[in-house]
């Protein structure tokens, strides 16, 4: 009865946090364990007592300093020096820009909403399809979830109990992957469709990008040294990235107000309580998968269909394909890591890292398919271009980050060699 509960008040886009107190809620009543109640709000609050959860705001933080203070554009122009002299160079400084945001904001759907509104009228005026733009930015926020800073590291190493940092840089390899995989669609398209050719920066213009660029660019240098060379924790890296932006913004280019900190806040308190609250949440319903045993029953089901790692993951993928596709990635994460990484790790002795690199890249492409697509609508509304001329110039994207999802799975080292 718990699971029809749990369904319904899916169905009927309840919010997923309140759909995880619900169903608890019912299994406390329908078990007579109502000692239980008095327990809830003291779960809910254990749930939350983890240092690496203070990242979350503190990088949703860094991401609105950057955009209040004039970083973005700069960031595009530096793509502007490598990649601008190509045929469909503004394709490629798309991406390539979209690489330096996704070591800054870490959330997909915040970096698809800037760089839709930055790349894709550019994109138009010089003469490419819109949806294809549209597209490309899109494509270019699923960086975000594996390239560090990434939100989603950041919740599934508390919930999987794993150093963020050492997450962080399971993801920086298959993060190379993804866009080296995107770069080569682009290229492939382009021979295709003849797009424009770029014109390359002169020597004067190169260093005056570069140098207006790198006070920007020592934010994700901050976040990933900091980490890399063991000087701070991630949450100690988030709290210097947003020092930085904040004085970048305001001292040095001067587009940061400290008047507008206040709004500022507020957005990010707003954005990250949502978070914060699906995890205490599903620390509640965490008692219905431990009583019911939950991961313990799929384990048996599945290891009697194979006994394989890579197969494991190969249905563990087309499964949170389709959960991906209805249910928004961080809600996924959070039900999900509880039930199959204690199967992946116990029956399968799959690293969790690897674990966590292909589960969060798999339910970040949730954000860009129907019905929830959430990312997708995004870029669209941004855009001013309609979700199906996005999704028929996003196929290629989406069958590259499936190859990409391949060979994670089948390749543990691509995730474990800098940890």
């Amino acid at each position: 009865m718990t699971a029809i509960v749990f369904l319904a008040t899916l169905i009927l886009s309840v919010p997923v946090a309140i759909v995880l107190v619900i169903a608890a809620v019912w299994y406390i009543w329908e078990s007579g364990n109502t000692v239980l109640y008095d327990s809830i709000a003291l779960k809910m609050f254990g749930g939350l007592e983890n240092y690496g959860l203070l990242a979350i705001p503190l990088f949703m933080l860094t991401g609105e300093l950057m955009n209040e203070g004039g970083m973005t554009k700069r960031l595009i122009n530096a793509a502007r020096v490598f990649v601008g002299g190509f045929r469909g160079g503004l394709a490629y400084i798309n991406l390539l820009a979209n690489m330096f945001m996704a070591a800054i904001i870490g959330s997909a759907t915040a970096q698809i909403a800037v760089m839709s509104r930055a790349m894709v009228p550019a994109m138009e005026e010089e003469g490419y399809d819109k949806g294809f733009a549209a597209a490309t930015t899109a494509a270019g926020g699923l960086l975000a979830p594996v390239i560090p800073p990434s939100m989603m590291f950041v919740i599934y190493g508390v919930l999987a109990q794993i150093p963020i940092g050492e997450m962080f840089m399971a993801g920086i390899i298959p993060g190379l992957l993804l866009a080296s995989s995107f770069a080569l669609v682009i290229t492939a398209i382009g021979w295709v469709h003849q797009f424009p050719k770029g014109s390359w920066l002169t020597r004067r213009e190169a260093a005056s990008a570069l140098r207006d660029a790198l006070p920007a660019l020592l934010i994700p240098f901050s976040i990933i040294g900091g980490i890399l060379f063991g000087i701070a924790t991630p949450t100690e890296s988030a709290a210097i990235a947003s020092l930085i932006a904040f004085l970048v913004g305001w001292l040095f280019y001067g587009e940061l107000k400290p008047s507008h900190l206040g709004e500022m806040f507020k957005r990010t308190a707003a954005n990250a309580s949502m978070i914060i609250f699906m995890i205490a949440a599903a620390s509640v319903f965490g008692w219905v998968i431990i009583y019911e045993e939950v991961p313990q029953k799929l384990a048996g089901l599945i290891t009697a269909v194979t006994s394989d790692p890579f197969l494991f993951l190969l249905i563990v993928n087309a499964a949170l394909l389709v959960v991906g596709m209805v249910i928004d990635g961080i809600a996924a994460i959070i039900l999900i890591t509880p039930i199959l990484l204690p199967i992946a790790m116990g029956s399968y002795d799959i690293s969790p890292y690897q674990f966590g690199v292909v589960i969060c890249l798999n339910l970040a492409l949730g954000l860009l398919t129907p019905p929830v697509g959430i990312g997708l609508y995004i870029a669209s509304a941004m855009s001013n271009t309609t979700p199906g001329a996005i999704l028929k110039a996003l196929w290629p994207f989406l069958l590259a980050v499936a190859l990409i999802l391949v060979l994670l799975s089948y390749f543990p080292v691509l995730s474990l060699l800098l940890i």
